[in-house]
């Protein structure tokens, strides 16, 4: 059929050229931004509205002793310049349009601009993140390989008991345990990012990672081991394996062609769909390890009243959560040429 005879195909049937792989992507891409956008601009409308209730005097946080040496008449001078008597909506207003513009505010907190904070403080959190992730990742497919190649054997059982305890506990305690046992009983460094008063060094800061990377990887593994394992199963049992066996193929060829490119697939989406607890658990280990992340200029922004960082912080969490589940389904979308976008 000709070009021009499967345009007037289409058009009799009503039905619309198929879209590349590329298309499908991009489009999946836009629709996840164009969700995503408002969802985190409203968040960080939230942040401002929940500070409007919140028991403090922003005020007087910003001032600190000088709070109360300083006259009514100052106060309320101070509170003019500084917009704080104004409804929240409108201070959210014109954080928001300043933010658009690249200017991110001010944080009370630092003293600092809030751009210059986080670019601090971020590529802290970004190599947790991302160790932890990778070293998550590693384990859950060593564990899951192991436990789905002998069903019910005690590698199996070790594995399950391993990620069902992992599930059971709270990433800080899971923290205070590793510090009570690698830190005190075996002297790897328990905080920061470097020794005291030193800068920080590659194999400094290698040594220091150790335990925020490891505990962050474990408090992963509990989803990522159970789903990988699950579809392990499924494809050993499907007929495409069972042909290359009976084709004479090795267990761990048939393991390794046949087996993980399958079972992989879908880890690729579970694993996306954890980048919001991966955020969370980062900045629950930053705390417990006092590591010089954003977990700590976010307790400090909160408990202070410091909204403009709150806030940048906030929207830089859900942009990430969006971004990581966008990504992890365009990659199933690629790797996959079953899947479609519709």
């Amino acid at each position: 059929m000709g070009t021009q005879a499967m345009s007037m195909h289409h058009r009799v049937t009503g039905l619309a050229a198929p879209r590349s792989r590329a298309g499908e992507v991009i489009a999946l891409l836009g629709c996840r931004a164009f969700v995503g956008f408002p969802v985190t601009v409203g968040i960080t409308a939230a942040v401002f509205w929940l500070a409007s209730l919140a028991p403090f005097n922003p005020l007087a946080l910003y001032m600190g002793s000088q709070y109360e040496q300083a006259t009514p008449a100052q106060r309320e001078e101070l509170a003019q310049q500084l917009g704080l008597n104004d409804v929240w909506y409108a201070i959210w207003g014109r954080w928001a349009a300043a933010a658009l513009h690249g200017d991110w505010g001010t944080s009370r907190v630092f003293g600092q601009p809030v751009a210059q904070v986080l670019s601090e403080r971020l590529p802290y959190t970004a190599l947790l993140v991302g160790l932890g992730l990778l070293t998550a990742i590693a384990l859950s497919v060593l564990l899951a390989v192991g436990a789905a190649r002998r069903p019910g054997s005690l590698v199996d059982g070790l594995a399950l008991g391993l990620v069902h305890i992992a599930q059971a506990i709270p990433p800080f305690v899971m923290g205070l345990v590793a510090i009570a046992i690698f830190a005190i009983h075996m002297g790897l460094p328990a905080g920061g990012a470097s020794a005291s008063g030193a800068d920080p060094t590659p194999g400094g800061l290698a040594l220091h990672l150790v335990l925020p990377v490891g505990v962050l990887a474990v408090t992963l593994l509990p989803w990522l081991v159970l789903n990988l394992r699950a579809s392990l199963l499924e494809a050993l049992d499907s007929d495409a394996v069972l042909a290359a066996r009976g084709r004479g193929l090795g267990e761990s060829t048939v393991l390794r062609t046949h087996v993980l490119p399958v079972a992989l697939l879908p880890f690729v989406t579970v694993v996306g769909a954890r980048i919001g607890e991966l955020v969370t658990g980062a900045l629950l280990i930053e705390a417990v390890f006092s590591w010089p992340g954003l977990a700590s200029a976010t307790v400090s922004a909160a408990s202070a009243g410091d909204f403009p960082l709150l806030a940048a912080v906030t929207a830089l969490t859900c942009a990430a959560v969006f971004a990581g589940s966008a990504v992890a389904d365009a990659c199933y979308l690629l790797l996959d040429p079953r899947v479609s976008d519709v």
